[in-house]
């Protein structure tokens, strides 16, 4: 099986913690030069340097807001403009706060667009064509169960992940004649501050212990635990190798089972 990503760069967004790191350490494993690209810079110079470098691979960095999609334009475009490209896309952004839809507002749905299919759509039309002139380019997706499931009291995530599910999709068709690939990878209950967040608003919301909140979340898992940053990492490098050049167009769940639809 070929996993070798040496000669490759992927940008990897959302990179200093929680499944953007484990993504870019795994592709850093597999030989790729990866470009971390978040927001804060200290933490983005703290990262870049725990990678793996046995195949003598450069990692560097990007700087910019998320939630500023012109920011994150200008800095892609700029790093393009300077000779750069890139192979691999990972595009990751963090979910918004939760709640019910009924109480959604104006400003929480277009926030989040922005953050997330905004920030990827300008992202891949401008490392694209430098992957169409390879004939070689991935792009993944990192986004949620829910576009198959949709989660209790995350309504506006719901909503908008299932939008950047069906742009990956019409994606995925347009571009693969090019040799790129665009597939979507679902995090189940993964240990993250993501995951922190989701049991902390559960205690919040039922008076429950965390203890007993957490044993009820595990519960609803057929491999009886939560899952490791590093088990999803795995899946998002295995989608960016040569390996994995006729799997297009698909939404990876990485939950344990969980999911209970095909």
């Amino acid at each position: 099986m070929n996993l070798d990503l040496k000669g490759k760069t992927a940008i990897v967004c959302g990179s200093t913690q929680g499944l953007g790191y484990a993504s870019a350490a795994e592709l850093a494993l597999l030989g790729a030069s990866v470009v971390l690209f978040a927001r804060n810079e200290e933490k983005l110079q703290e990262a870049v340097h725990t990678l793996d470098t046995r195949n003598n691979q450069t990692h560097s960095y990007l700087v910019a807001d998320f939630s500023n999609t012109a920011q994150v334009k200008e800095v892609i475009h700029t790093y393009v403009k300077a000779g750069n490209r890139a192979q691999i896309l990972v595009n990751n952004t963090g979910g918004p706060a939760g709640g019910k839809l009924i109480h959604a507002t104006d400003e929480a749905f277009l926030q989040t667009f922005n953050a997330h299919l905004i920030n990827n759509h300008n992202l891949v039309q401008a490392l694209e064509p430098g992957m169409r002139a390879a004939h070689w380019g991935r792009i993944i997706n990192i986004i949620s169960t829910s576009v198959k499931a949709p989660l209790v009291n995350l309504g506006v995530s719901n909503t908008i992940r299932a939008a950047v599910a069906n742009w990956a999709k019409t994606l995925a068709t347009e571009l693969a004649p090019h040799g790129i690939t665009v597939n979507n990878v679902l995090p189940g209950f993964t240990r993250t501050v993501r995951a922190e967040y989701i049991i902390e608003k559960r205690v919040s919301d039922t008076g429950k212990p965390e203890e007993e909140v957490m044993a009820e979340l595990v519960k609803e898992i057929p491999v009886g635990r939560i899952g490791e940053p590093e088990e999803f990492g795995a899946a998002v490098a295995f989608l960016a190798s040569p390996a994995a050049a006729y799997i297009n167009g698909i939404n990876l769940p990485v939950d344990g089972g969980r999911l209970q639809c095909l």
